[in-house]
């Protein structure tokens, strides 16, 4: 079997962060440098907290999480605040936050409108008067889902130097929800080490907007693409920069 400490090491090795590579993580690197102070809601292993310190980040570094795998692996770091909790427990920071950042397609976890509107709810409360939620949504036009097949499993080596293989399976897709399979087996022999069924929701941008409105939160920014593109029929990504609304 290949535990949950393993996978969360993985995670790191399949996820590297890294502006000078991935423009999605320069984004969002550009939008922390004048933010004092930062929450990363849903932050995983920390990767994005740990660069941002590492590279000199002067202000208040805050990651929270469910997945207390993850969490320990972020935790190696002491100079960052870690809390366990998911998105809708943010509302315990009251106007504390310039900056939340939901990275990594994290946004797509929250499955219901009940628990987007609890998370987007609590966003807002965590952050200062004009503070800024920056999150990314696969765009559901793209049918991102369709490359989710063993024809496109990744080969790796994970830290304890095992070969690995890593691929995705799709169950369903419906009602805007895809329920998947991740899978991971030695690459040598095809040992199936360990599976995870997950569930993620691919939202239009028309039910982004309502939802962020119900909770306050302005649409600011909208992009296709981490350059600044529109988002048109060809975007794979639904980018969103929104704004607490003043006096909140």
């Amino acid at each position: 079997m290949y535990s949950d400490t393993e996978a969360a090491a993985l995670y790191d090795v399949l996820n590297p962060w890294d502006p000078e590579q991935w423009p999605g993580d320069a984004f969002y690197a550009r939008l922390a440098q004048g933010a004092g102070a930062i929450l990363d809601v849903g932050c995983g292993t920390g990767a994005m907290l740990h660069r941002l310190r590492a590279d000199g980040h002067p202000g208040r570094l805050v990651g929270l999480d469910p997945d207390g795998a993850a969490l320990a692996r972020a935790r190696r770091r002491t100079d960052v605040e870690w809390v366990a909790g998911t998105a809708a427990t943010a509302d315990r920071w009251a106007g504390e936050f310039d900056l939340a950042v939901m990275t990594g397609h994290a946004f797509q976890f929250l499955r219901t409108d009940e628990e987007i509107r609890a998370s987007l709810a609590a966003v807002q409360v965590a952050l200062r008067p004009g503070g800024r939620f920056a999150f990314e949504t696969r765009h559901p036009a793209a049918r991102a889902w369709e490359q989710w097949n063993p024809s496109n499993a990744a080969e790796v080596t994970d830290g304890a130097g095992r070969a690995l293989r890593v691929w995705h399976e799709v169950e369903s897709v419906a009602d805007g929800l895809v329920t998947f399979l991740g899978r991971i087996a030695d690459a040598r022999d095809g040992t199936l080490l360990r599976t995870d069924r997950e569930r993620l929701r691919f939202l239009t941008e028309p039910e982004l907007d309502a939802l962020l409105a119900e909770a306050g939160l302005a649409v600011a920014a909208r992009y296709g693409d981490w350059t600044g593109g529109p988002v048109g029929p060809a975007s794979r990504e639904i980018v969103t920069v929104a704004v607490a609304a003043p006096g909140d």
